[in-house]
């Protein structure tokens, strides 16, 4: 089999990771939190009572997507980890679970395509993304065989756990006696204590020349450059944590929140107080996913910025989505 990969213009935000419409709906798995501390080495950042600016009015940004308007929120005091889940972390929830994820049970997930053996090619992809053909349907593709069999993750135990649903992630926190952050509170931990920046560090991406986040450099999707240092994922410490100490909050994969998804506008508070706490629609078809990933590029997907905001079906998976920790104090 053989692709052909077509020059791109701004497209939709499912082929930012693709949706699985999978055969039946699944039912998600329901985990009580470990009796013993999970075997992880995650590490927390406290943040305590704020209100900030949520949202953007950027020109470039997708309108479809509800960006906006900005708008006083407050949240309470909670703790987000520092790093997203790792393979090592997932590892220990697997061990001690026995948990099978989405892409295990219904036997396949999404891989991008120039991160596949060409020379089993033909052998490991089942079919394409029509609209984007560099998504590759790869049966056997899973958490711990990111590009199909024969891959494994033995070197990249410190890498973003990825192939995880939002219903593994869900099955993920409450093992760990945890909670996916809502998308308020991802954004302002992004943020890194800044206000109305494009960018966890501030509205330049790459300043005097640092690239300061995963995602992709050269023409997309035909060649990654790898100017940042990585053509593909990257461990979660690689780049510089931001003002609050967060790392990889920016590119590298995308991250699951806790909302139910509308494209529709963002609603001020009557008052013109600040919303409290707000945590997305009571229900919908797709979640929440923040940060853009190591695929993201200007020239068809700007969503590395801390507003931008996409979303996926729940039981969708791919090499390119993983997701963190919070906990509401």
């Amino acid at each position: 089999m053989s692709i052909e990969v077509p020059a791109t213009g701004p497209v939709k935000s499912a082929c930012c990771s693709p949706a699985a419409h999978r055969d039946s709906a699944s039912e998600p798995v329901r985990l009580h939190p470990s009796e013993s501390k999970p075997d992880t080495a995650r590490t927390s950042v406290y943040l305590p009572a704020a209100t900030f600016l949520m949202g953007t009015d950027y020109k470039d940004a997708f309108s479809a997507d509800g960006e906006g308007p900005i708008r006083p929120v407050k949240l309470d005091a909670y703790e987000i980890d520092t790093y997203p889940v790792t393979n090592r972390d997932f590892a220990a929830f697997i061990r001690d679970t026995g948990y099978k994820t989405e892409a295990e049970r219904f036997g396949w997930s999404f891989v991008f395509y120039a991160h596949i053996d060409p020379q089993r090619f033909d052998e490991l992809v089942q079919d394409t993304v029509a609209a984007a053909p560099w998504w590759c349907m790869v049966p056997g593709a899973t958490w711990d065989k990111p590009e199909g069999p024969g891959s494994n993750v033995d070197a990249r135990a410190n890498y973003p756990v990825v192939h995880v649903s939002w219903n593994d992630a869900a099955a993920y926190v409450a093992w760990a006696g945890r909670s996916l952050p809502t998308e308020a509170q991802w954004e302002y931990a992004a943020r890194g204590g800044l206000e109305q920046k494009l960018y966890p560090w501030g509205d330049e991406l790459t300043p005097d020349g640092m690239h300061l986040c995963n995602i992709w450099q050269g023409s997309f999707p035909r060649e990654d450059l790898g100017e940042d240092g990585y053509a593909g994922s990257s461990p979660v410490d690689a780049f510089p944590p931001n003002g609050h100490g967060l790392y990889s909050i920016t590119g590298n994969v995308w991250e699951w929140c806790s909302d139910w998804f509308t494209p529709a506008r963002a609603k001020l508070s009557p008052t013109g107080e600040a919303l409290h706490h707000p945590t997305g629609p009571a229900d919908g078809q797709a979640r929440v996913m923040k940060g853009g990933s190591f695929l993201c590029h200007a020239s068809y997907c700007n969503r590395y910025r801390v507003a931008a905001r996409t979303s996926n079906t729940p039981d969708s998976s791919a090499s390119n989505v993983g997701f963190r920790c919070a906990r509401k104090l």
